[in-house]
C-alpha cells in the first residue's frame, strides 16, 4: 500500500482567511469571467487572481537508501536483511483536475511507481521509506491512483481564494461548507493530516511519522481504495466520515466489493485554535475495519510451534482503534507535532503496518534563520509497540505480511529521524535523511541499524 498523497484538498482553511469586500469581489468576478476560458492570469493593483477551469500538475520523486550490515542473532523470511544494502525507489504522478458546475470538481491521478524499500520494506514496523510499500515486483508499474468527484455545498457567503496545486483548482472556496467525495482516493489525503509531518516526498519518510502507525487505514498495496467521504468544515471545526473498501487479502491489490461483509469506517473531529497568536490543531479519529482477518491467539493455539495467521481467517472479524494528532506553530519558523495511537491488536494487520501502539513527537523548521526560507529541517522520534497477542504470535515463529524473524525477543521499536530539505529551485528540492532504529521489528536480538537516504523531488 501507499501513503498518503499529500494534496490536502480540504485543508485550505489553514491558510489566512478573510471576507472579500463586495467591491473587490465584484471586480474579481468580472475579471475571472473574462479570462477563465483563456486560462491566463488577471491582475488588479495588489494581487494576481487565476480562476481555473482545468488544473494540471505533476511530481516525481527519487529516493536512494543505504544501510550497513547490522547485528542479528537470527534472521527470518520477513526480517530486515543483516547484510549491507542499497535500494532505489521512484514515483511519477500526474494530477489532473476539472471544475464542473455548482461546486463540483473531478480529479484524475495516473501514477507510475518502481523500486523497493530496504529488504522489500520488511522487518521494521515504522518502515523507512514512505514512497514504497510491500510489493513483490520492483519493476515500473502503472496505477490509476485516484479518480474521484468532490461536490461542495457552501454554508454561507464568506470565501477564501485557493491557489492552484496538486488536486486543487484555483478559485474562490467557501470557508464553511459541506462536501461529498466519491471515487478512488488515498484515505490519508482526508484524515490524519498534519502540516509538519504527512508527506514522505518532502518531509519525514518513516511510515509511522507520515501517518499514525496504529491506524490500519484502508488501501490496496499501492495505497488507494474506492471510498465515500463526507465532511462538515468551518474555520474552527471539522468533522469527516469515510467508508472505504478493504482488500480481499492482507496487503492485496484486489478489493472486496461485498460491503455487507467487509469494509472500513473512519470518523475524525478536528479543532483549530490559536495559542498565544500561533495556530494549532487537534484531531481525534476512530476507525473500524471488518473483513476475513485471522486471529493471533487462535493461530498460536492451533499450531504453537509454527502458527499461520491465514489458517484462522474468518469473515466478520474486526480491528478498531483510536488515534490522536496535534500540530502547533511555536514561532514563525518552527512548528511541533505529536501523534498517539492504539488499536485492539486481536486480529491481524490487514493493510498498513504492523504497529498496534504508537507515540511520536517532532519539530520542523524553515531555514529563515540562515537565509534559506524555502529550506526545511526536521527532527522526530517515534516509539512503536505490539499487543500481547501479536507478540506471542511472532515469538512462536508466526509472520504477518511485514514482520517475521522466526523468533522474537520483544522490545519497543524506536526510530529517530532527521532530515534537511534544500530547495534547489522553485520546483526542485534535494533532501538528506538519517534514521536510527533500535530494536527493528521489536526484536532486541537484532540491530540497531542506521539508514541514510538521499531524495530528489520535483513538482510543477
Amino acid at each position: 500500500m501507499k501513503t498518503p498523497e499529500h494534496c490536502e484538498f480540504h485543508d485550505v482553511l489553514f491558510q489566512e482567511q478573510h471576507e472579500i469586500k463586495p467591491m473587490n469581489r465584484l471586480k474579481s468576478i468580472l475579471m475571472i469571467s473574462l479570462i477563465s476560458n483563456l486560462h491566463v492570469y488577471a491582475q488588479d493593483s495588489t494581487d494576481s487572481i487565476k480562476q481555473e477551469t482545468f488544473s494540471i500538475h505533476a511530481q516525481t520523486t527519487f529516493i536512494s537508501q543505504y544501510k550497513p550490515a547490522l547485528h542479528a542473532r537470527y534472521t527470518g523470511t520477513n526480517s530486515l536483511l543483516p547484510t549491507q544494502e542499497t535500494q532505489l525507489s521512484t514515483t511519477l504522478t500526474l494530477f489532473l483536475g476539472a471544475r464542473l458546475c455548482h461546486g463540483a470538481s473531478v480529479f484524475l491521478n495516473p501514477e507510475v511507481a518502481a523500486g523497493s524499500g530496504l529488504s522489500g520494506s520488511l522487518g521494521v514496523g515504522a518502515s523507512t521509506n514512505g514512497e514504497t510499500y510491500r510489493i513483490d515486483n520492483t519493476a515500473p508499474s502503472f496505477e490509476l491512483a485516484r479518480l474521484y468527484i468532490t461536490q461542495i455545498f457552501s454554508l454561507n457567503n464568506e470565501e477564501v481564494f485557493q491557489e492552484s496545486d496538486q488536486n486543487k483548482i484555483s478559485g474562490f472556496m467557501p470557508i464553511s461548507y459541506l462536501s461529498l467525495t466519491v471515487g478512488k482516493i488515498c484515505v490519508s489525503d482526508f484524515f490524519d493530516l498534519n502540516v509538519y509531518s504527512h508527506d514522505p516526498r518532502t518531509q519525514f519518510m518513516s511510515w509511522a511519522l507520515m501517518s499514525n502507525g496504529a491506524w490500519d487505514f484502508p488501501a490496496n498495496t499501492r495505497g488507494y481504495t474506492p471510498s465515500i467521504v463526507l465532511a462538515w468544515v468551518t474555520p474552527l471545526n471539522e468533522i469527516r466520515y469515510g467508508f472505504s473498501l478493504l482488500p480481499l487479502v492482507a496487503n492485496g491489490m484486489a478489493m472486496n466489493w461485498n460491503i455487507g461483509k467487509a469494509g472500513s469506517q473512519t470518523v475524525e473531529y478536528t479543532r483549530r485554535y490559536s495559542l498565544a497568536g500561533k495556530k494549532g490543531a487537534v484531531r481525534v479519529a476512530s476507525y473500524l475495519n471488518i473483513c476475513n482477518m485471522g486471529n493471533y491467539d487462535e493461530s498460536t493455539a492451533l499450531n504453537p510451534t509454527a502458527p499461520d495467521i491465514k489458517a484462522t481467517r474468518k469473515e466478520g472479524r474486526t480491528k478498531y482503534g483510536i488515534v490522536v494528532n496535534t500540530e502547533q506553530s511555536i514561532t514563525n519558523d518552527i512548528g511541533a507535532f505529536f501523534r498517539a495511537g492504539w488499536n485492539d491488536g486481536n486480529n491481524e494487520t490487514w493493510v498498513f503496518t504492523e504497529i498496534d501502539r504508537t507515540v511520536s513527537l517532532g519539530l520542523s523548521s524553515s531555514g529563515s534563520r540562515w537565509r534559506r526560507p524555502e529550506d526545511r529541517v526536521g527532527l522526530a522520534h517515534v516509539v512503536s509497540g505490539l499487543s500481547s497477542q501479536h507478540v506471542n504470535y511472532l515469538k512462536a515463529g508466526g509472520k504477518g505480511f511485514e514482520l517475521g524473524d522466526g523468533k522474537l525477543n520483544y522490545a519497543l521499536e524506536n526510530l529517530t529521524e532527521f532530515y534537511y530539505s534544500f530547495q534547489l529551485t522553485k520546483d526542485i528540492s534535494l533532501s538528506a535523511t538519517y534514521q536510527h532504529i533500535i530494536n527493528p521489528g521489536y526484536n532486541k536480538d537484532r540491530g540497531p541499524v542506521d539508514v541514510l537516504s538521499a531524495r530528489m523531488h520535483l513538482q510543477i
